[in-house]
């Protein structure tokens, strides 16, 4: 299945560090060579990247792994194909609008003959289970609430409709609007929150180490949310299989399940 990687932050962070490791797992670690895709938060703005190649051999992956964007919230994956041909169309994540703000979504599982009715709003533009989620969610918001409500009452919705969509498979995802980032787990998702005292990180997939206390302040506050952990030497903590965590500002906000 797919790989996903999320970060939500208290301050602008560039997640190079760990999507170096990630990226590998996108044909050279791993399987996952169908794609890959990553969108970064600023502002109002949301910067995505994507690209049908293997993550371990784009260029694209190449110029993100060095181009340090700080963003406050980012969602990443790489993918291996089991809904849906290796299109540019099908590549996670998928970027729509709601509420006048951007919303971000990747999915992780195989939802096979998922095809709920949408009406027009949100329709897929590719041929993915994934997308169509997408869609469903944001269409479900949009129905509920003709502005933006209360986090906790958007929370409270996407919970509820993750749990009747993971009724028809395995799913696994991440969503953000730039202000939150919900993790949901199907089967496996991991997350850690890098809080000071800071200290060095090892990677999993590539023999590299960084000394957070070499480029991060007292205050700074960083989760990361990933399919597997990307570091061999910090403690990961598994999100249980039906629950749902809403990271703000680098912490567990909410939790569902």
């Amino acid at each position: 299945m797919c790989q996903l990687l999320g970060m939500n932050c208290n301050v602008p962070t560039d997640i190079c560090f760990s999507f170096e490791g990630f990226a590998r797992r996108g044909g050279d670690t791993d399987e996952h060579s169908d794609g890959w895709g990553i969108a970064f938060f600023e502002g109002k703005g949301c910067r995505t990247f994507m690209d049908v190649q293997p993550s371990a051999e784009s260029v694209v992956s190449e110029l993100v792994r060095h181009y340090p964007i700080r963003s406050m919230n980012v969602i990443a994956h790489i993918r291996k194909a089991s809904v849906g041909e290796v299109k540019l169309e099908n590549t996670h994540p998928f970027v729509r609008e709601l509420w006048g703000e951007y919303w971000v979504f990747a999915h992780n599982g195989d939802l096979f003959g998922y095809d709920p009715p949408l009406n027009g709003r949100y329709r897929a533009v590719g041929t993915t289970d994934s997308e169509r989620a997408f869609c469903t969610i944001l269409q479900r918001l949009s129905d509920a609430f003709d502005e933006r409500p209360t986090m906790q009452a958007i929370c409270n919705l996407v919970h509820e409709q993750a749990q009747r969509i993971g009724e028809e498979g395995s799913f696994n995802f991440l969503l953000s609007n730039g202000d939150i980032l919900v993790a949901r787990c199907s089967t496996d998702l991991y997350y850690l929150v890098r809080q000071h005292p800071f200290d060095k990180a090892q990677l999993k997939d590539l023999d590299v180490t960084v000394d957070f206390n070499q480029v991060t302040t007292p205050n700074d506050r960083v989760a990361v949310i990933a399919t597997e952990p990307l570091t061999r030497n910090e403690r990961w903590t598994r999100i249980e299989p039906g629950q749902c965590l809403v990271f703000r500002n680098g912490t567990v906000a909410y939790r569902y399940g």
